[in-house]
């Protein structure tokens, strides 16, 4: 009897061991699960508005935008889409030397569809431009007609409008989403400058002051200087027959006296 008891505990044991021992087996080989990947960095905000005040003289640039509000469409396109922006900014100095045609005789559609067309609706990085090259035209942020031809040589990035010509001279700022490229001219659309703009008013003469010498109209008065002077040479013939008839009475008065005394 107690031979029995001993030998039912010890099956006992046995069997729980061995229950206990394939359970830590079963759960050393389940697989483990791999860890879910980390989500993606969002792109730190960019204030297009801070970084052309303070990366360089484009102070005339960033006034036009914010007087038509389109550094608002800038901002946008920039930060809440997922392709982002790339900007052409031309330096103060490249307004100042644009004189001919003058950006004051368009409409205020004109002027912003000038602006917008100085961004790219998506980033573009330097070496980018290479492939921009060989697809021909691009369009703009003004729109499907406002496109822009590139032209990379030799690392040098160059901008055609059809109208004007340009090149990249620095890069400003490359982080994505944002790009900004200076370049040395105002970029203008040969959508609005392929057409006849009115030619800005010549300014109106100094009062006061004759023209020179050289001038067409002083050489036309000095030609015709000699007839606009009075002339005396008319004058004297009458002054001549009055002497004579003043002597002529004078004369026949004398012989009229001798006449009286001897008769």
């Amino acid at each position: 009897m107690e031979f029995s008891m001993i030998f039912m505990i010890s099956f006992s044991v046995l069997i729980l061991c061995s229950s206990l021992a394939y359970g830590q087996v079963a759960m050393s080989t389940s697989p483990t699960p791999s860890p879910s990947p980390a989500p993606a960095p969002t792109p730190a905000y960019t204030n297009i508005k801070d970084l052309l005040s303070v990366a360089g003289p484009y102070h005339k640039f960033l006034g036009y935008l914010e007087s038509t509000k389109l550094i608002d469409t800038f901002q946008i396109q920039a930060n809440n889409t997922v392709e982002g922006i790339t900007i052409f900014v031309p330096k103060d100095s490249a307004f100042k030397a644009l004189k001919k045609p003058s950006l004051s005789n368009l409409t205020d559609d004109q002027f912003k569809s000038v602006l917008l067309y100085h961004a790219l609706p998506r980033y573009y990085a330097l070496a980018d431009f290479n492939d921009l090259s060989e697809k021909g035209l691009i369009s703009t942020l003004a729109g499907g007609q406002y496109t822009l031809q590139f032209n990379d040589e030799s690392g040098t990035v160059r901008l055609d409008s059809g109208w004007s010509k340009t090149k990249v001279t620095s890069a400003v700022h490359t982080s994505k989403p944002v790009a900004v490229y200076q370049i040395d001219k105002v970029l203008l659309p040969e959508a609005i400058f392929g057409t006849d703009i009115p030619p800005t008013p010549a300014p109106a003469p100094a009062l006061g002051i004759g023209p020179s010498a050289d001038t067409p109209s002083a050489a036309k008065s000095e030609e015709t200087g000699s007839s606009s002077k009075p002339s005396f040479s008319g004058s004297s013939s009458p002054r001549i027959m009055m002497n004579s008839g003043i002597w002529t009475q004078l004369v026949l008065a004398f012989l009229g006296g001798w006449l009286v005394l001897f008769f």
